[in-house]
């Protein structure tokens, strides 16, 4: 990127990057959560835990056959944690009509396509000053360059270029490089390669210098930015299909899932768009205490997460708040189990 202001700016052509088949990754293809064994896996989480996720799979499917929408937001973990084969079989059965994240959800998932490893062992690299430096994540900066050019989003950006042979040779030519050095060895593991065959929308929402993409040479702020800006106006369209009910899932996500859903609900609502009978659901691991959510002297009134999907949303639209409490790696597959066995 150019600049012309007054300041020095730090010239990211000096940046050494390496292979990233020669990093260190904490995630092994080994690690991922198969499908057989998460189904015949007995998983030991609190009954009352087991209760509420229960009562929500089953009015997720109820909505569902209402052809009400149900939108899952997802921070990183769920995808370190080593869940995605789960997440992309519920894409696939069309349990969920938009997934979204933010920058790091998109970079693990990548990750997971090119290699089936993920999770870079941060304080090896770090002390080195190799943390993110892999050269394979120019893949994604050359993605958003090309679909930014083409008025595209993030997630259609990255899903398009592991899917679409014509639009990778044309990332390839942006980088400079042969179409066939850009190999996914996994791509039935992504999320944005599933969302992108079922023609679900796949959003990302980003932040600057918030991703290891940002410190590349090929890093491009407008291009970051103006496919992550398209991808909010594609999450806003949908969350306007609310009027008549849907679920929101927030995975994990702290700040930016109840963020990015408030905006765009006020957005909406601005034009009479209003959602009604919302039924929201966060996971987390802190406990979670009712009465701090309007209680600003508390802890509890500053976990937006809590706060916004548990209490807040499901007041302001008519609906119901669950909170599930407990490691992801429990409850999610806790609830894959509850979903696939209601539709079998």
């Amino acid at each position: 990127m150019q600049y012309e202001g007054r300041y020095k700016v730090f010239d990211p052509s000096q940046i050494k990057t390496y292979p990233v088949k020669g990093r260190t990754n904490k995630v092994k293809y080994a690690d991922l959560r198969q499908i057989e064994e998460v189904l015949q896996s007995e998983i030991k989480l609190p009954l009352s835990v087991k209760s509420e996720i229960e009562k929500l799979a089953n009015e997720i499917l109820v909505r569902r056959s209402k052809n009400q929408p149900v939108f899952l937001f997802t921070g990183g973990h769920l995808v370190k944690n080593g869940l995605n084969r789960l997440l992309v079989d519920l894409i696939h059965k069309g349990v969920f009509t938009m997934i979204s994240g933010n920058g790091a959800t998109s970079i693990h998932d990548f990750e997971l396509a090119l290699m089936g490893e993920t999770s870079e062992y941060v304080p090896q690299a770090l002390e080195k000053g190799e943390f993110g430096m892999a050269y394979e994540f120019n893949f994604i900066n050359a993605a958003l360059s090309v679909g930014n050019d083409q008025k595209l989003g993030y997630g259609e950006s990255v899903g398009k270029m592991i899917c679409d042979p014509a639009f990778r040779k044309k990332v390839a030519d942006f980088l400079g490089i042969a179409p066939e050095t850009m190999r996914f060895a996994h791509p039935e593991l992504s999320i944005a390669v599933a969302c992108y065959e079922k023609k679900v929308p796949f959003t990302v929402h980003v932040g600057i210098g918030t991703d290891v993409l940002d410190q590349h040479f090929w890093f491009d702020g407008m291009a970051k930015g103006g496919c992550s800006g398209r991808d909010f106006l594609i999450y806003t369209h949908e969350v306007s299909k609310l009027m008549n009910g849907g679920v929101i899932l927030n995975i994990g996500s702290a700040v930016t899932g109840p963020e990015v859903f408030l905006k765009a609900a006020s957005m909406v609502g601005n034009v009479q768009m209003t959602p009604n009978d919302i039924l929201t659901a966060n996971f987390d691991l802190r406990p979670y205490k009712p009465e701090t959510a309007t209680n600003e002297a508390t802890v509890g009134y500053y976990f937006r997460d809590q706060k916004s999907i548990v209490t807040r949303i499901p007041q302001a639209y008519g609906g119901q708040g669950f909170y599930i409490e407990g490691n992801q790696i429990d409850t999610f597959p806790y609830l894959y189990q509850q979903l696939i066995k209601s539709l079998e």
